[in-house]
């Protein structure tokens, strides 16, 4: 039972202690997306505002909260699912109790993408293949001058707020297949998340396309031959990065979101040297599956994702090579196998629990 304000209460071994005005007793958090374990997020004032899931309150002071996973959906928006598997994840690694669980829904209702919005609710572009859509930082239908990753760094904002969060000590921001284009370009782009004081690590799943800082793509000799599609196999030549040969017939293949041409929204003010300081010097872990080889789940097919590769794992696995041996990255890589397309598979997988939640957050 809590006690009033100012009571003293007598606790064992004989000690004293005040109850705080500022520090509630902690409680449990939601373990499944329940309407309980939702709240809405406004950014600097913007009029249009974002759902989440969290397993607590943003507002409320929490001192056993060592740790924060935003968790990014994918091509899907089920948030709601998004914020299972991250609790799954955090049960698995027993840390429940000192980890918040956040999903954020990107929600839509442009084009094939039919979300019902609730009123304010922000309304981003839908189509993967397209730059201006959540995945990329693009601002919302409803108010361009709010972008899907303004709402990342305002939820990094309060994460690292020591009067809520006094005890954080780590910070990861994740996504599965589109949520994993989200992140990576989330990681390239945000100009706060080196300000905070707390570690932050980015974890990308199984993305579709990634984002090349030239005009450079991997050639076979860039990946293994069991990241291509089965049965495919040529000789690899003895470069694993060369400049793009149908480049004539493919003149996106170098635009955002698969290169740094032409970008837009929240990346847009931004040179391409700072875009690519940044991505190089943050602590990155691609997370994939070993058999995300085959053409599913929305799998993109066009010129400009088909010149980084054939299949899923083949684009991950070259575009890490490229980052870490040319760029001087330390980028890492986890191959999970028996996993394919599949975020559950990957995220409560033994090395998917290692790289969700570090050590230095125990």
């Amino acid at each position: 039972m809590v006690k009033p304000r100012g009571h003293l209460l007598l606790l064992g071994l004989g000690l004293f202690i005040t109850a705080s005005t500022t520090s509630p007793r902690a409680v449990a958090g939601c373990t499944s997306a329940a309407d309980a374990c939702r709240e809405w997020v406004s950014v600097a004032g913007r009029p249009e505002r974002v759902l989440i899931y969290r397993s607590h309150p943003l507002t409320v002071r929490n001192d056993s909260l060592r740790q924060a996973i935003i968790m990014v959906h994918g091509g899907g928006r089920t948030a709601s699912d998004s914020f299972d598997t991250t609790a799954a994840a955090a049960f698995l690694a027993k840390r429940l109790d000192t980890t918040m669980l956040i999903a954020p829904r990107f929600s839509s209702s442009q084009g094939a993408c039919k979300d019902s919005l609730a009123s304010s609710e922000a309304n981003w572009g839908c189509e993967d293949r397209q730059p201006d859509t959540w995945r990329n930082g693009a601002g919302a239908i409803n108010d361009r001058n709010l972008t899907s990753f303004d709402v990342i760094d305002e939820l990094l904002r309060g994460l690292a707020r020591k009067d809520r969060f006094p005890n954080m000590q780590s910070i990861v921001v994740a996504g599965h297949s589109g949520g994993g284009q989200f992140t990576m370009r989330y990681a390239m782009s945000s100009t706060v998340a080196d300000d905070f004081g707390v570690p932050i690590s980015f974890v990308v799943s199984n993305p579709d396309a990634l984002v090349y800082f030239d005009t450079l793509r991997p050639t076979t000799a860039a990946y293994p031959p069991n990241a291509a599609i089965p049965g495919y196999g040529v000789a690899p030549p003895s470069e694993a990065f060369a400049p793009y040969t149908d480049a004539h017939n493919c003149g996106a293949f170098n635009e955002w979101p698969y290169g740094l041409e032409k970008r837009s929204g929240y990346s847009a003010p931004l040179n391409e040297v700072t875009l690519r300081t940044q991505y190089v010097k943050r602590n990155v872990t691609y997370l994939l599956g070993a058999l995300d080889i085959l053409p599913l789940a929305n799998f993109d097919q066009t010129c400009p994702a088909l010149a980084q590769g054939p299949t899923r794992l083949a684009r991950s696995l070259a575009f890490a090579k490229y980052v870490n041996e040319r760029f001087r990255a330390a980028h890492k890589t986890e191959v999970i196998a028996g996993c394919g397309h599949n975020d559950r598979c990957l995220f409560t997988s033994a090395s998917g629990l290692k790289v969700l939640f570090p050590e230095s957050a125990n």
